[in-house]
């Protein structure tokens, strides 16, 4: 048996998994008080008593971020969930089970849309999420790209800008997230993205205009990543580009091109495979 967790800044979802089967599923708002790993040792043990499963052995956990490693170990220090510091999950989640890999979540989601979703059989590509947040998952010549501390895709964090009014709560003035990141759509614009999307698709030229803006921002970063990494495609995904993919993705693709033709030409933009069931899978994945 196989417990899969998903960590946000807002729940914690927790399923167990025989084969590709996701069942029991269960969420909670995210301990913000330092107790993190026992908040999801708990649900585990709790999920895994409903089910009337056998032992869990393996344990997957797609994770917000960005992480510190501490004696080897993953701890999380996204600051919505352990201000000022960092909170520890992977050592105690291996004292106790004997299989555990933890990812930040967009990497996840490159991995369950690698294995079931839109970038099969692809071995150089990126997954983008545009929600809440921006994340990104990199893949070059077939290898998931990690970095020192596990934190390589962090492109949402780009310095892009010099918008003073433009505060990620990373504390970065003008990146990425910090203009288009769903958050940031409702606090720039005093709009909830689907209202903003929907009054430009009803002819709204203020919100048509500040919709092709962050287009304008977003598509910048699709491209830097395709021209950088030398991308094949794109899996987008994500609640702000799922529920208005068919306004925002050619808008997307137009950005994306551009500059040296052998770096953009033929790189595929692509809704992702699994929807908005990627973050379910994504933790699946890990221990698929």
């Amino acid at each position: 048996m196989k417990a899969c967790v998903d960590i946000g800044g807002t729940k914690v979802a927790v399923s167990l998994a025989q084969g590709r089967e996701l069942a029991w599923r269960r969420t909670e708002p995210t301990a913000k008080d330092g107790q993190l790993a026992a908040q999801v040792l708990r649900m585990i043990d709790e999920t895994r008593a409903q089910a009337g499963a056998p032992a869990v052995t393996e344990v997957g956990v797609s994770s917000c971020g960005p992480f510190a490693l501490h004696g080897g170990m993953i701890e999380i220090t996204a600051p919505n969930i352990c201000p000022g510091g960092s909170v520890p999950l992977e050592a105690p989640l291996r004292a106790r089970f004997s299989h555990v890999r933890i990812e930040n979540d967009a990497v996840a989601a490159l991995e369950a849309e690698r294995r079931w979703g839109a970038l099969q059989g692809i071995d150089h590509c990126a997954y983008v999420t545009w929600s809440t947040g921006i994340g990104v998952g990199l893949c070059v010549d077939g290898r998931v790209l990690r970095g020192k501390n596990s934190n390589a895709g962090h492109a949402g964090h780009m310095w892009v800008s010099d918008d003073a009014s433009a505060l990620c709560g990373c504390g970065n003035v003008g990146d990425v997230e910090s203009l288009v990141a769903g958050s940031a759509i409702a606090r720039r614009f005093a709009h909830d993205p689907p209202l903003l999307f929907e009054a430009a698709q009803q002819g709204d030229a203020r919100a048509a205009a500040t919709v092709d803006g962050l287009c304008d921002v977003l598509g910048r970063m699709l491209h830097n990543l395709a021209v950088t990494l030398d991308l094949q495609a794109i899996a987008l995904g994500g609640s702000v580009f799922w529920h208005q993919q068919g306004w925002l993705l050619p808008r997307l693709r137009e950005r994306l091109q551009g500059g040296p033709a052998a770096l953009t030409r033929g790189v595929q933009l692509l809704p992702a495979g699994l929807g908005l069931a990627v973050g379910d899978y994504a933790a699946l994945a890990l221990v698929a």
